[in-house]
């Protein structure tokens, strides 16, 4: 068999693995934008639906880790294939545990609508639903990122990361000031802290695959390492 042909092999193995991944993307994508739904709207039948494509999540990883495994076994790839491999294997681990976060909301809304908590009572859930907008357009963007391996959109990705965390703390200082004003919501306040440190997650783990992207594309790992030295390492 010609190398051009293994190559081309190689290539379309690539390609096949990488649309799988931006497929698993998209679906828990779709699991936070249902998952917050479920939340501002007290749905339980929307909940359980995150819950239930978990398991699709849990088994896309499975599937792709599995061919990630028989393709380096099998071709041997070596430098930007090799890395590309490699991230693509922590990219599906950050996107498999995305799903972990959205589920998780999902089963806090249950949990406050079993415990009778409802869309009347006061508490800051339009808040919540604005964190979740800025870690899912952050998500939204990285996943376009891997697309196209953009390195100056996984680079915007992760220059807005500061921008969850400080929604995020603002929201702690919300939710103790309700529960200090009205004690009857100590009990759903906590939930939405739960809910609230879940998206913020969300976020982490798309800063995590904004990593990646660029260290498929340049080879150099930006993990832990201050935003400006990020930029003068890429220039």
């Amino acid at each position: 068999m010609s190398d051009k042909h293994l190559s081309t092999q190689f290539d379309a193995e690539l390609s096949g693995i990488s649309t799988r991944v931006l497929e698993m993307g998209g679906l828990v994508e779709a699991q936070v934008a249902q998952a917050i739904y479920a939340l501002t709207n007290f749905s339980g039948e929307t909940a359980s639906q995150v819950i239930a494509q978990e398991e699709r999540v849990n088994q896309m990883e499975v599937e792709i880790d599995r061919d990630l495994s028989t393709i380096i076994a099998r071709r041997q790839p070596t430098a930007r294939d090799l890395r590309l491999l490699i991230a693509i294997s922590k990219t599906i681990g950050n996107l498999e545990r995305v799903g972990d976060e959205a589920a998780r909301i999902a089963r806090t809304v249950q949990r406050l609508i079993n415990t009778g908590v409802s869309s009347r009572m006061r508490l800051p859930v339009a808040d919540v639903s604005f964190e979740a907008t800025l870690a899912t357009e952050q998500l939204r963007k990285t996943l376009d990122a891997f697309a196209r391996l953009d390195v100056k959109k996984a680079v915007e990705v992760l220059k807005q990361d500061n921008q969850i965390d400080q929604e995020f703390d603002g929201l702690m200082r919300k939710l103790i000031t309700y529960m200090m004003e009205d004690p009857r919501t100590i009990s759903a306040s906590i939930d939405l802290v739960f809910v609230a440190k879940a998206i913020e997650r969300v976020g982490d783990h798309a800063k995590n695959l904004a990593e990646q992207i660029i260290y498929i594309v340049k080879g150099t790992d930006v993990r832990h390492i201050p935003m400006e030295s990020v930029e003068s390492v890429l220039k």
